[in-house]
């Protein structure tokens, strides 16, 4: 593809400012994904240290991802009218701020405050950031398979940096220095708007034709289902893989919270890079077909990771994770194509109210399965089922004519 490709009329000032503008919605996509992954390593010292149960622990997160959904429709509302650029500032320095009171926090009660604040700021992302993010694509399914790696990679590097910090310092360092490099990357973002190197933008690069009220209203229905069912299996696997991997991994995993944390983080980083092929296929193909072998692929690994374990295990869980983080490009990418472009951000508000808050009850499943059954059989059963409704779900998505590969 050209260099120029898709700014055509455009300055070089426009030009750098798309290009800072995607790198840094890239960059924030990563550090949206940090708390969470960060707290279910910590959660393995937390339960001796807390004198908790492992449900218990992970019950202090849910209102942090509760508040990661339900705030996302407001910050989506406030980017579409306010701005983008500013709301993307406040993501930085708030959810950094968040962290690293998290870090500070002196009781459990204390902790899952920290962790709610750390949830809102952490909320103003994915409506925000992935509206801008289409605004400024000219092929959506290649940068939104590119953002996709790097949303994967968040939970990578976070699990991989929390297992360095517990073992090395303690379970606070894992919170309050990632927590100072947002601040950070907050002041470096506000200083580039200051300078006018990132300016706002109200109007896509590469508009989509206007689909029927008909088409929109029912992809938004079924849109609802699949979303839950992705959040609902992200959730749960999220929360459940490094008590998963310490119990049935031991081998590989080896002794104290490191081991599980690389296997965790190399887990994330293939689903991530995974999302680059499948952006590809979204510009290549309907993205209905994208979007449901998606859910399908899932099925048959998730039924297998209920009795697994070792080698096996870990095989079967990359490509369980992979086709769930898979599955977003195409489904964004859907999201954008039935939204009026002025009303962008508030619909991917409402559908992270979804992915991210109704979706936390995966969390609060997987730790009340765990508690109530003593292992990890039951959760894949359930989780199965729900890619079932997914698969089924998706096939009354419109339909639409293959488009022809994007233009290199």
């Amino acid at each position: 593809m050209s260099e120029n490709r898709g700014f055509v009329g455009s300055t070089e000032s426009d030009i750098l400012s798309s290009r800072l503008s995607l790198g840094f919605s890239c960059v924030a996509h990563s550090f949206s994904h940090l708390f969470a992954p960060i707290f279910y390593v910590v959660a393995l010292t937390l339960e001796e240290e807390l004198g908790l149960s492992h449900g218990d622990v992970v019950a202090l997160i849910v209102a942090g991802n509760v508040l990661f959904g339900l705030a996302a429709p407001a910050a989506g509302w406030l980017g579409d009218r306010w701005s983008s650029t500013g709301m993307i500032g406040l993501f930085f320095v708030g959810t950094g701020a968040g962290m690293v009171l998290t870090g500070f926090a002196a009781s459990p009660l204390q902790i899952a405050l920290m962790l709610a604040v750390t949830g809102l700021f952490a909320s103003i992302y994915h409506p925000v950031g992935i509206a801008w993010l289409v605004r400024h694509a000219v092929n959506r399914g290649k940068v939104l398979g590119i953002n996709g790696f790097f949303g994967g990679l968040g939970p990578a590097l976070a699990t991989l940096l929390a297992g360095l910090l517990v073992d090395f310092f303690n379970w606070r360092a894992a919170f309050i220095i990632p927590g100072a490099v947002l601040l950070a990357t907050g002041g470096v973002f506000y200083a580039l708007i200051a300078r006018r190197l990132i300016v706002e933008t109200k109007t896509d690069r590469r508009p989509d034709p206007p689909a029927s009220r008909q088409d929109r209203v029912r992809a938004f229905l079924v849109l609802m289902v699949t979303m839950l069912c992705t959040g609902l299996i992200y959730q749960a696997t999220q929360a459940g893989l490094p008590k998963v991997f310490s119990l049935r991994m031991t081998e590989l995993a080896g002794d104290g919270v490191l081991g599980i944390s690389v296997l965790v983080a190399g887990v994330y980083f293939c689903a991530g890079g995974l999302q680059l092929l499948a952006g590809i296929l979204a510009d290549r193909y309907p993205l209905k077909i994208v979007y449901m072998l998606s859910f399908a692929l899932q099925l048959p690994f998730l039924f297998l990771a209920a009795s697994l374990s070792g080698t096996a295990l870990a095989a079967v869980v990359l490509i369980m994770v992979s086709m769930n983080v898979g599955s977003l490009p195409a489904e964004n990418s859907l999201v954008a194509k039935y939204t009026p472009s002025q009303w962008r951000g508030l619909v991917f508000g409402l559908k992270f109210i979804i992915v991210f808050g109704v979706s936390s009850l995966g969390v609060m499943m997987e730790g009340a399965i765990y508690d109530l059954t003593g292992g990890f059989f039951w959760l894949f059963m359930v989780l199965t089922a729900i890619a079932a409704v997914g698969v089924g779900a998706g096939l009354l998505l419109p339909s639409e004519r293959p488009r022809s590969a994007a233009a290199e």
